[in-house]
């Protein structure tokens, strides 16, 4: 019981997702590249059972999934939904908003309600057109919630940066990261050494695996993503107490714009991954 709640804590504060999942397997799939057990196997490194369902009636009516309560469909559910709805076409896209920064999403929706809930979602459909959202819900260690939204027209993304970008912002916030782990050593407020809880971190965001189609270059982005986020957990839990000392501010304003950074590159490299696999 305890390994199962230290396994659901870790991934609470992690930004591998199942939203980023889906994106870049689903993606993979519908353009020939992956086999749909592939996809399902992917999806399953996150848990067993899968419930899908729609937000509400006319989204059930567009999507043939059930409304109000989910069935225990599966995986497979979402691969349907993808293919009767929106076909090869499709553009899929991840994004990972919080309070405050919602770039991306259209704003003032359902979806983006649930988004911004749930720290994730993955938007599906050609910007300008009608489309539809998803976003996962965590209901037990074993079971994950998708609810589909429509979304009316999907926003273009003019805030997605280029993966050199993605690049620069990993390799500074590697740097700070590594930084603020040094202060919290330096005042005596890490409780413990940090290496075991960015291993700890690591061999469960690692074990989430990516198509064989996915470039080097975001497979770079995405790893440097996973180490800086695993520093900025262990910031977190070695920490008893939120100032790192006078002058630098709360430990949370420091973590904030390297979460920021962490998931705008992170998103830019999901992406670029399905934009590949369009252009084939």
């Amino acid at each position: 019981m305890f390994a199962t709640r230290r396994h659901a804590d870790i991934c609470s504060m992690i930004v591998t997702s199942p939203s980023a999942t889906l994106t870049v397997w689903a993606g993979s799939w519908l353009h020939g590249k992956t086999a749909p057990d592939d996809v399902i196997d992917a999806l399953h490194e996150w848990a067993p059972m899968h419930l899908v369902r729609a937000s509400d009636a006319v989204t059930a009516g567009r999507t043939g999934l059930p409304w109000p309560d989910p069935q225990d469909s599966g995986a497979a559910a979402l691969l349907h939904t993808l293919r009767r709805d929106h076909g090869t076409d499709s553009e899929l896209r991840l994004v990972l908003p919080e309070p405050g920064d919602i770039r991306g999403l259209p704003g003032g929706t359902p979806f983006a309600a649930a988004a911004v809930a749930a720290s994730e979602g993955v938007l599906v459909g050609k910007p300008g057109t009608t489309g539809t959202g998803l976003v996962p819900t965590r209901e037990g260690p074993d079971v994950l919630r998708w609810t589909a939204f429509t979304v009316d027209e999907i926003p273009i993304d003019t805030h997605e940066i280029p993966l050199g970008e993605a690049e620069y912002l990993m390799r500074e916030a590697t740097r700070e990261a590594a930084e603020t782990i040094t202060r919290l050593q330096a005042v005596g407020k890490a409780a413990a050494d940090p290496r075991d809880t960015i291993a700890e971190t690591l061999s469960h965001v690692t074990r989430h695996r990516y198509p064989d189609s996915t470039s080097s270059r975001a497979l770079r982005v995405i790893d440097s993503a996973d180490r800086v986020q695993a520093i900025l957990v262990a910031a977190e839990r070695l920490s008893p107490v939120d100032p790192l000392s006078a002058g630098s501010g709360t430990l949370t304003e420091v973590l904030r714009p390297l979460r920021s950074s962490v998931r705008r590159a992170r998103a830019a490299a999901v992406n670029s991954t399905t934009k590949a696999a369009q252009s084939f």
